[in-house]
């Protein structure tokens, strides 16, 4: 690990972080433990968050007859959309705000449990769509106060939702992703149980996967804390306010965990062990980027899956095109790591030891192409798409993808070096294609 000279203050930089957790519940069987947990919040009548195909699964049941043995009125909401729209989050409003509920459980992907984050927002302090969502695109206006208790049950193996204070949604009238960033939109406790990945589709968990390793890879170079302007007041440091002592423990082992068994939970679904390990990855990267955040990976990403037009990822729903998240991350993360090494070449070569690259020998000048090859190698193991240009961008698309992606200032920010539109444009021409 690089030691603490990375932390180094710069002018006018803050030499101070803030750990922020959601509290958490790991392990098998631990979905079972919702009612209870439910009931010690205090909690008498739930909306439970979920999507049309997990209503009729095993993980929802068992969410739901703990609930209801815990004597609690449990409300489903089935309507979630996988990438969410703006749309959807309305719609998720407008259920919570007309059910009078006291608390919340959502039990699912990342797709649910923001839903569920945005739901309780809405519910709880009313207002129009814009007025919480990250400027440019929105208003960025604060969280009045406290939400009510949330519950996050996740289904995957990859988002980290449960642990961030993050939202994301598909803004279509605008034509990109975007989301509201809130410590208190954090949920207030997870139970995080492993078994619910056993039955996911390799492709699902690969997507998830990817997800996983760039929020480690992004957190773990991001800007250092110590070099983001300190804030006005300390109430207002950002949620996401660069690499940091704590997370840099998250990502460590997170990329550790991922490099060696992501493909193997891919590849044989049947090998619990790896699917084990990659929730309890995914974990520990959404404690680490919930507190540091992530860069530009996830800022592009959010661009291209805001523009996809034909592209269905398999094991998806089918209905309307869409690019997975972790897939729309990951097929720009080999052209963004060439670029960012120079800024702290030491990291990237730490990242890309834990992913299993030898990095024997490797000179600081090195550290971009080792981490790009080897992200460029596990993608191709994985069935990932080739680049941008494999979920069918060309490079007629680059001026709406920068600006997609300069939108995104809370990401672009938090990059370890200074990026503009034209570096935008010319990180998206190298990731169209790698192989």
């Amino acid at each position: 690990m690089s030691c603490c000279h990375h932390y180094a203050l710069a002018e006018g930089g803050d030499a101070v972080f803030s750990v922020d957790l959601s509290a958490i519940t790991f392990g098998p069987g631990s979905l079972a433990e919702a009612g209870d947990h439910a009931r010690n919040l205090g909690l008498r009548r739930v909306a439970l968050f979920t999507d049309p195909r997990l209503a009729e699964l095993e993980h929802v049941d068992i969410v739901r007859r703990a609930l209801a043995e815990a004597g609690i009125d449990a409300v489903l909401y089935r309507e979630v959309t996988v990438e969410p729209t703006d749309a959807a989050f309305r719609n998720a409003a407008r259920f919570a705000a007309e059910g009078h509920f006291d608390g919340y459980v959502s039990v699912g992907g990342g797709s649910v449990i923001d839903t569920a984050k945005a739901a309780n927002l809405y519910a709880t302090y009313p207002a129009e769509l814009a007025a919480y969502v990250n400027a440019p695109l929105g208003e960025g206006g604060a969280v009045p106060g406290p939400l009510k208790p949330h519950i996050a049950c996740p289904t995957t193996c990859g988002t980290g939702a449960e642990c961030t204070g993050i939202a994301i949604f598909d803004w279509v009238e605008k034509g990109v992703k975007t989301g509201i960033v809130s410590r208190r939109l954090r949920p207030t406790l997870a139970l995080i149980d492993p078994t619910t990945t056993w039955t996911l589709p390799a492709s699902v968990v690969a997507a998830s996967g990817f997800d996983v390793l760039s929020h480690a890879l992004e957190s773990y170079t991001a800007l250092p804390h110590t070099c983001r302007a300190k804030a006005e007041r300390p109430s207002l440091r950002p949620m996401s306010q660069g690499a940091n002592p704590w997370s840099d423990f998250g990502c460590e082992k997170a990329l550790q965990l991922t490099g060696t068994y992501l493909e193997r939970a891919v590849r044989d679904g049947n090998d619990r062990e790896a699917r084990d390990a990659m929730m309890w990855a995914a974990t520990l990267a959404g404690i680490a980027f919930g507190n540091a955040g992530v860069h530009l990976p996830h800022g592009m990403a959010y661009a291209v899956a805001g523009g996809v037009r034909e592209f269905r990822a398999p094991g998806y729903p089918q209905e309307e095109p869409m690019v997975p998240h972790g897939m729309s991350v990951i097929v720009n993360a080999p052209a963004v790591f060439r670029f960012t090494a120079d800024a702290c070449p030491d990291r990237h070569l730490d990242a890309a030891r834990w992913l299993g690259a030898d990095t024997r020998g490797a000179a600081p000048g090195d550290a971009g192409e080792i981490v790009a090859r080897r992200l460029i190698e596990l993608m191709r193991l994985c069935d990932i798409p080739n680049g941008v240009g494999g979920v069918g961008y060309h490079e007629g698309d680059l001026a709406t993808l920068t600006a997609g992606t300069w939108a995104q200032q809370r990401l672009v920010k938090n990059a370890p070096k200074a990026v503009n539109e034209a570096h935008l444009s010319e990180l998206f021409r190298n990731a169209m294609r790698y192989w």
